[in-house]
């Protein structure tokens, strides 16, 4: 499957990822790259990865997360994943990373208010 990454940059200085596809060994490094430059070259109060489109996570791909995570608040910046789908949401439950990426506050997983019920 073919996956994209885009970013956008609010007038608040905040930026936005958007990833929509899959995350894998094939882009991770591309995702991680991608969210260091962002932060690099912007130096956002708040960075936010939009997995709603996204497909699909492996490892590699939670620690493309985690380097993102760690440029964001290495300058004093806050990271957060927004719009994860439930089985984003489980796997980022079960290996301990939502409060990590600010989905502990309801708001911040879904700041939209766009998210549907699952029943989970």
């Amino acid at each position: 499957m073919e996956s994209s990454i885009s970013r956008s940059l609010d007038a608040d200085g905040n930026v936005s990822v958007v990833v929509a596809g899959e995350i894998d060994f094939s882009n991770a490094d591309e995702l991680a790259g991608f969210l260091r430059e962002a932060v690099a070259a912007t130096a956002p109060r708040v960075v936010r990865v939009d997995l709603r489109q996204a497909t699909f996570i492996d490892s590699t791909g939670l620690g493309a997360l985690i380097e993102g995570y760690r440029a964001t608040t290495a300058i004093g910046s806050r990271f957060l994943v927004v719009n994860p789908t439930p089985t984003f949401r489980r796997v980022l439950d079960v290996t301990g990373l939502c409060a990590f990426f600010g989905l502990s506050d309801p708001v911040a997983a879904d700041p939209l208010g766009q998210a549907q019920a699952t029943g989970a």
